[in-house]
């Protein structure tokens, strides 16, 4: 009996992706606690409160209700209401619940965009840090990658200028995700302006990745879909993951010019189908009812940023810039590279784990090498002895 071989046995797009840097950090850091370590996780993406009490009863009383049936694909006609109607009063866009599509979780929004938007030989635009799946979601749909640097002296910004010098004859879409994941970067509400503008005159597909929107601490939240003029070439992707601490119950939104939307729900039926039905009871109540723990969150997280930044500015070698929104920091350890055993931020992050027990996340996966990721979605107590753990480790290696 012949085997076969690699080559044959999987197809050539499976190839083309990685194993998500986060993911695996996580499987890594499972093995540990398993093992009895006590760990100080600023790994996950993720907030450590609690979803709201109110939202976790719709789901109590959809399951009560016997609402555990399928439903229609994009979401029932109520959930999608609630999306266009939350983000007409947040942000002014004018959206039709036929250009809404709920998904399982904001991720597969992202994936199903790209795979019906983006074919082979396609450019997508990419700012440098981004986002770990971006990357390989392109290179899944056969997309090439356009990599656009930022200056971290300049806080990692997006500017429209840097945008249309990244423009060639096959760009097909832009791929914005402000406030950003790692360094929690923020295009600035002109630059987003001009950027809108400048793909709806080239008519190329501005993606923008807006599951951090009402986490900006510096400015008032702006979504690129309230410049209602240039909607054909917009599609907002969203998320309640973030903005009401639901990342397990995996929920996600895209609006956007109608035919893109049902290109999205007839990928959506040959995969996932309708995102569980008690989830989007839960997101009809999040989205509708009282927005207050969205603001107690967000002033959380400013008072953790600041925190963590004050801790990180007393480790000797080590640099952050400070994000503008999100709940990340992004320091720079290029100082202690090439110290023994620590070639590249990769193994850095390794004997962060393994020798101070604290996780966090290589620059490779966000596109930089001098880089970690931290997230500061954590208690204060935790910030405090994750950062006592790194300025020892620091010390010592340096």
């Amino acid at each position: 009996m012949t085997v076969p071989t690699a080559a044959k046995l999987f197809s050539d797009r499976i190839g083309r992706i990685e194993v998500s840097a986060t993911m695996a950090v996580t499987a890594e850091a499972a093995k540990l606690r398993a093992q009895g370590a006590h760990l100080v996780d600023f790994g996950a993406g993720e907030p450590h409160f609690a979803t709201p009490r109110h939202i976790k009863d719709a789901a109590i009383a959809a399951i009560e209700a016997n609402f555990t049936r399928y439903t229609v694909v994009p979401g029932i006609p109520e959930l999608r209401k609630a999306i266009v109607q939350r983000h007409a009063c947040d942000f002014g866009s004018d959206y039709a619940p036929d250009e809404a599509v709920f998904t399982t979780g904001g991720k597969l929004a992202i994936f199903n965009v790209i795979q019906v938007m983006v074919d082979h030989g396609d450019e997508v635009i990419l700012p440098v840090p981004y986002w770990v799946s971006f990357k390989d979601i392109i290179q899944y749909a056969g997309g090439k990658v356009v990599y656009l640097e930022t200056e971290e002296s300049e806080n990692f910004r997006i500017t429209a200028d840097a945008i249309e010098r990244a423009i060639t004859p096959r760009t097909k879409a832009i791929i914005l995700n402000s406030p950003s994941n790692p360094a929690g970067s923020v295009v600035s509400a002109q630059d987003l302006e001009r950027i809108v503008q400048l793909a709806h005159e080239r008519s190329i597909y501005l993606l923008l990745d807006e599951c951090y929107v009402y986490l900006n601490f510096k400015d008032t939240p702006v979504s690129g879909g309230s410049f209602v003029y240039a909607k054909e070439h917009v599609i907002v992707l969203g998320s309640l993951s973030k903005t009401y601490a639901m990342t397990g119950w995996r929920a996600g939104f895209a609006l956007g010019p109608k035919p893109i939307i049902a290109a999205m729900s007839k990928l959506q039926s040959q995969s996932t189908s309708s995102a569980t039905s008690i989830v989007q009871k839960a997101s009809i109540a999040a989205l509708n009812g009282s927005q207050e723990c969205v603001a107690s969150m967000r002033a959380e997280y400013i008072k953790l940023r600041d925190r963590i930044l004050a801790r990180l500015a007393e480790i000797p070698g080590v640099t952050c810039t400070v994000p503008e929104g999100a709940f990340y920091v992004y320091p720079n350890i290029s100082t202690f590279l090439g110290k023994p055993g620590v070639a590249t931020a990769t193994e850095l992050a390794r004997r962060l784990l393994h020798e101070a027990h604290v996780v966090a996340v290589p620059g490779e996966a966000f596109g930089t090498r001098e880089h970690v990721r931290l997230s500061y979605a954590v208690s204060h107590e935790d910030v405090e002895e994750g950062l006592k753990r790194m300025k020892e480790f620091f010390i010592k290696l340096g």
